[in-house]
């Protein structure tokens, strides 16, 4: 596990924190702080990792991050650890446009994403 703080390439991100699974790497993202933690079996591995770094839980959200598709397809917003009933967020996906947008900022602030 490892947290991001400052720009990779894509071609990093695959090289570094493909550890786990062949074809995705599980995130977690705090919106407030603008920062990644990667590379963990599960998204809550990431959230109790951040956590111990100084993030607060209502600011971390759980994606799966694709390197190998296109641009459009290389966040899913979905992760166990995002059912959030206090924050009117009731699946696994996010539902809040806002947040998605937020963490789709903070993802191509932090991975330049290379074609």
């Amino acid at each position: 596990m490892k947290i991001l703080r400052k720009r990779i390439k894509k071609s990093e991100l695959v090289e570094n924190f493909m550890t786990h699974f062949q074809k995705v790497i599980k995130a977690v993202v705090d919106v407030e702080r603008r920062i990644i933690a990667l590379d963990a079996e599960l998204h809550s591995e990431l959230e109790a990792y951040l956590i111990d770094d100084g993030s607060k839980q209502e600011n971390l959200w759980g994606i799966n991050l694709y390197p190998f598709k296109d641009k459009e397809n290389f966040i899913e917003y979905v992760a166990l650890i995002n059912i959030r009933p206090s924050q009117n967020n009731y699946s696994m996906e996010i539902e809040n446009e806002e947040i998605k947008r937020k963490i789709e900022e903070i993802v191509f602030e932090l991975i330049e994403y290379e074609t």
